[in-house]
């Protein structure tokens, strides 16, 4: 059976493909999802670790893979400007594998302060060479962003223009 199109959908189907620490800042897009970090139930092979900024988020990632841990990040896309130094200086060099969950706000019809930043998240992640794809489905988006994750040993990202 699929996984349901919806943030706890995500959430589990990462945790199918072994991605096993999350951490993040809250998004409205991603509500979903993070209720569904926020119950995990302890003995499932996941944790949730809540960040009060992004670039908190992607260094406890790579702290976390250095552990032995597959990470994922969620944050809105305003928070890659907060942590693209951390991503470039850290993961990238070092080639820490991680799946960014990024909120695409801006993208259409959107509070104006999401616009700019909106219009310019793939030519951002095109320019730091972080490949990325929108979430079509849950199901090929996990599965595209593990194998490429994978087999970059770089972050990947997933943009998701819908509240999930």
């Amino acid at each position: 059976m699929p996984p349901r199109e919806t943030g706890a959908g995500l959430v589990d189907e990462l945790i199918r493909e072994r991605w096993d620490y999350f951490s993040g800042v809250p998004c409205s897009l991603l509500k979903g999802a993070f209720s569904r970090l926020e119950n995990l139930a302890a003995d499932e092979p996941a944790s949730y670790l809540p960040a009060p900024r992004e670039e908190v988020a992607v260094a406890a990632a790579a702290g976390a893979y250095l552990a032995g841990r597959n990470p994922v990040v969620l944050m809105q896309n305003s928070g890659l400007g907060y942590c693209l130094n951390t991503l470039t200086s850290l993961l990238l060099i070092y080639r820490i594998p991680l799946v960014l969950i990024i909120s695409w706000r801006g993208h259409g019809a959107d509070a104006v302060e999401h616009v700019v930043i909106g219009e310019a998240i793939p030519r951002l992640l095109d320019d730091v060479h972080i490949a990325h794809r929108v979430m079509d489905d849950v199901h090929g988006a996990v599965s595209w962003s593990t194998a490429k994750a994978t087999e970059t040993r770089r972050p990947v990202a997933i943009l998701v223009k819908e509240a999930i």
